[in-house]
This record gives C-alpha cells, structure tokens and sequence, in this order.
C-alpha cells in the first residue's frame, strides 16, 4: 500500500476507534494485536496484512469496506489483491468487492462478523472456495454463496482467478 494510502487508513481508524471512545489498548488487545502495531497503523506507518483489517473492522463493529473505503487502491498480500468497488448504505448492508488470486495462491479467511454471508461469481481462472469444511470447484460463470462468519479459504491452481465478491451484512432484526 502506498503512503498516501496507509496515512489515509491510519487516520479513517483512528476516527472510527476514538468514536467508540476506545484506547489504542483496548481495540489493540480486542483485535488480537499489538498496541504498537496498532499505534503505527494509525500513524500511517506499517504494512498491516488483510486479516488484520479484517480484525480491526470485525472488533470496531463495522464492514470491511467501511474501513478501506477512503483508499482507491487494491489492497493486497500474499498473492491476493482486493478492491472496494461500491458500498450499499441500507439494511443489510451489502459490499461488493473486485478480487484477483495468483496462480497457486491459499488464501485462509478469518470469519467475518455474526451473520455475514459472502457470494462469490468467478469470472476467470478455476477457485477452490468455501467453508473451509465445505469447498467448492469453481469455473468461469460459476457463483457460490455461503456463511462467511466461519473460517473460509480461496485456493487457486497454476493461473490467476479473477472474482466478484459481495458480502451481506445483516444483523438482528434484518431478514436473511
């Protein structure tokens, strides 16, 4: 992630945490990391991965998407880019995502907030994905829907899978 992109981050968290009125302690410790990393981060310093913003957006109680939603640049590591296309502002709340995996990629996902469920359509490349206890083969045209508050994983074979992945929020009181 560029500069201008982790100082952009850095300051979105910051406002979303101090909002909850929380120590850098308390989201650190509630998120699973450390204070200082924490610290940098909303400095705009460091190189967090994405299950740790995935950690931090389930623990402030917001969207993955609520949180990157000021950057305009792909998130990405180990093989994996992800990229905020649009954000739905009613109940649920849906996130639509663009995502590309390089050939040979295992992606193991942490679960997303209670009751989250995530769609995926491929549009290139052959995908492994799913429930981590419930996989699924993907080809060119193939979409799958599953509970995304467990661990799940995206496995790739020898070329680049290019996806569209929406994730449903809902909460108490929404309709599944």
């Amino acid at each position: 992630m560029d500069t201008l992109s982790l100082g952009t981050l850095g300051q979105h968290l910051q406002a979303l945490r101090l909002e909850r009125g929380w120590s850098l302690s308390q989201l650190a410790a509630a998120a699973g990391i450390a204070k200082s990393n924490l610290s940098r981060l909303e400095q705009g310093n460091g190189n967090p991965t994405l299950d740790t913003i995935w950690r931090l957006a389930v623990q402030l109680g917001v969207p993955f998407g609520t949180l990157v939603a000021p950057i305009s640049v792909p998130l990405g590591e180990h093989g994996v880019e992800v990229r905020l296309i649009d954000q739905g502002k009613e109940s649920p709340q849906v996130d639509a995502y663009w995502m590309r995996c390089a050939p040979h990629t295992l992606r193991h996902a942490e679960p997303h907030t209670p009751g989250a469920r995530e769609s995926l359509t491929l549009i290139s490349g052959r995908l492994e994905a799913g429930p981590e206890d419930d996989l699924h083969e993907l080809r060119p045209g193939d979409s799958l829907t599953f509970a995304a508050d467990r661990p799940h994983r995206y496995r790739t074979d020898n070329a680049w899978a290019t996806l569209l992945l929406t994730i449903v929020y809902t909460h108490e009181g929404d309709a599944p």
